[in-house]
């Protein structure tokens, strides 16, 4: 699968989850995570019977859960060991059938779980191990009340894993009641991957789509993901890029699963280069050749920032975000600058960035660092086609 050496939260979550031990771990999404726990449970499966469900892995959404199935496959193929999704939107008929051949790995949404739980098609009375992956979105999506119903029906002895990006207090709580001594291995979750160069265009709000197709790269050899606010406006926005002649789609909750999986096996084969999305349908994206993501709309919180953006510069690869800013965006913009630590690049676009004075004061002294004044334009150039700072 290409690692040749641990990432960070591979190195120190793996020694302690293979020694039967509570875990949990805070990590951005790109880091390795998913390996970092897939590995050591697929080694402590080996001894053991098999033909039951023994690990169970909940995750937010239907493409996060399917991208863990593809890696725990990817990962575990020379085992014999039978890994299978189970989530809503599509017919539970196969899902069914796998339970019955014996799936010893469960990667599940919360909702279609309980409900083949409440049909007596699954039972969890033998699961050793449990993994509450990107707790922090499942708690933002509200399956917190769906989770403790599943856990209500664990056995108490099993060994519990919490992943999350964030560290709200519900989560913190949540933790606390589940994990038992855990071990707590934190990757620097106080900001975004230093892989990621970050800039933004201060514009008026009607003028956005200019600005946008102004900066879409017209030679870069990546892909790049548009976050918008809402799905109306990521279907529309799709569909003036598609008119305009561009390789775009949408990923949005009006989307029908078939779709949903059409749309992102075209993104991941390359055959679709801009994908427009919502926060929550962005979930479990994981594309190693997005080299932008762009904020068209300004996301609601700086936790919601990060998340975006580490769709790119994932697993030491250089990425570039972009956010369109308005003046109602500016609280919102010093809040993601005190994450980072840092004042972003402001880039102007001739003809459609606004004047927006206030929009150049730093929320903080920037760290030691050039500034964009003191770069070439060569630099910049250079930085936008995905070369880092």
């Amino acid at each position: 699968m290409g690692y040749t050496t641990p990432t960070p939260i591979q190195s120190q979550t793996i020694q302690p989850i293979l020694e039967g031990r509570d875990v949990l771990g805070l990590a951005q999404t790109g880091t390795g995570k998913t390996a970092a726990f897939v590995l050591p449970i697929l080694q402590r499966l080996l001894n053991g019977p098999r033909g039951k469900p023994r690990v169970l892995i909940l995750s937010p959404t239907r493409e996060l859960a399917e991208q863990t199935h593809a890696t725990t496959k990817l990962l575990g193929r020379q085992t014999g060991f039978r890994s299978l999704t189970v989530y809503g939107g599509v017919s539970s008929t196969a899902q069914i059938k796998g339970l019955r051949a014996g799936a010893e790995i469960i990667v599940a949404c919360p909702g279609r779980l309980l409900d083949l739980m409440n049909q007596r098609f699954i039972s969890l009375n033998a699961i050793e191990m449990l993994v509450l992956d990107e707790a922090d979105r499942m708690f933002d999506m509200g399956f917190l009340p769906d989770i403790r119903r599943i856990l209500a029906a664990l056995p108490a002895s099993r060994q519990t894993m919490l992943f999350s990006a964030t560290m709200p207090d519900e989560i913190r709580a949540l933790a606390s009641d589940l994990l038992k001594k855990p071990v707590t291995v934190e990757i620097e979750t106080d900001k975004p991957l230093d892989t990621i160069h970050h800039a933004m265009v201060a514009v008026e709000q009607e003028r956005k789509y200019e600005a946008l197709m102004a900066l879409l790269p017209q030679s870069s050899s990546g892909q790049v993901l548009i976050f918008t606010r809402t799905k109306h406006r990521a279907k529309k926005l799709a569909g003036q890029l598609a008119k305009a002649g561009l390789s775009a789609a949408s990923l949005q909750g009006n989307l029908s699963q078939n779709q949903r999986q059409k749309t992102m096996d075209d993104f991941r084969r390359g055959d679709v280069k801009l994908l427009v999305a919502t926060d929550i349908a962005a979930r479990g994206i994981d594309v190693t050749r997005i080299s932008h993501v762009i904020n068209y709309d300004m996301p609601d919180t700086a936790d919601a920032y990060t998340h975006r953006i580490g769709r790119t510069g994932r697993m030491f690869r250089k990425g570039v975000a972009l956010t369109l800013v308005t003046q109602d965006d500016l609280t919102m913009l010093r809040a993601i600058e005190r994450t980072l630590g840092y004042t972003v690049e402001r880039r102007k676009i001739d003809g459609i960035e606004c004047d927006l004075a206030t929009i150049s004061r730093p929320a903080k002294p920037p760290k030691p660092r050039a500034s964009i004044q003191q770069r070439s334009r060569p630099d910049r150039q250079r930085a936008w086609a995905g070369s880092g700072r």
